[in-house]
């Protein structure tokens, strides 16, 4: 995951030439995507299962004032907000989520395969693309994506029954962009696991209760009166 960072961060830095928009972090996506994919074709004779392997992705970027928030998958960054001069402060999700779960990306999904029934199936009470994954949307997972890499030499539990309409999960992040104002006050950038025991406002509580704890950014604080 550590190295997946770099990459994608040397790549919006290579794109972006010094200027930062959606676009350049699409391509910086698209180009780690890539990347990914030509280590797995250079690797898969002796390390197969690398075409399995995948990861979610969240990225956030502050440039002139404003932040740009890129996900794939289901990790969420929440942005606590300061209400007023009450003291209180808010949750504000700034991420959309990539998950079967969510009736929205179910339909999505349906959309984009729709002669394919199974494209999602209920699997012990969770919703999972073709029964297997959750998330319609990661760096890596070429074995749902490529149909060359949906055989052998990987592990026959991974295979999926052909014919299959490929690619059955997308690199395409959303991004978003929010232009920063002097109450926002700091940003929780975590995955599902964390998520699924927290609500966006007990996070945003945790963090305004413990203000040590907290790394602010320069560019956050410069908007403090």
């Amino acid at each position: 995951v550590g190295i997946l960072r770099l990459c994608v961060y040397a790549a919006i830095t290579a794109e972006s030439h010094g200027v930062v928009t959606a676009e350049t972090i699409q391509r910086a996506f698209r180009q780690t995507e890539e990347g990914f994919t030509t280590l797995v074709s250079e690797l898969l004779g002796s390390r197969p299962n690398m075409a399995t392997v995948g990861t979610c992705c969240l990225v956030g970027v502050i440039y002139q004032q404003t932040l740009f928030i890129a996900s794939l998958g289901d990790s969420r960054v929440v942005l606590g907000k300061k209400v007023g001069n009450t003291g209180g402060m808010a949750a504000m999700q700034l991420s959309t989520e990539h998950n079967a779960n969510i009736e929205a990306i179910r339909h999505e999904l349906k959309e984009l395969h729709p002669n394919d029934p199974q494209i999602v199936v209920l699997k012990h009470g969770v919703w999972r693309v073709k029964g297997i994954i959750q998330v319609s949307r990661s760096i890596g997972d070429l074995y749902m994506k490529h149909a060359q890499y949906n055989r052998e030499p990987i592990n026959a539990k991974f295979r999926l029954p052909e014919p299959m309409n490929m690619p059955l999960l997308s690199a395409n992040p959303t991004i978003i962009s929010h232009p920063l104002h002097p109450s926002d006050s700091f940003l929780i950038f975590a995955s599902d696991g964390l998520w699924e025991h927290l609500s966006n406002e007990k996070a945003v509580d945790i963090v305004h209760s413990h203000p040590r704890a907290v790394r602010f950014c320069p560019y956050f604080s410069v908007h403090q009166s």
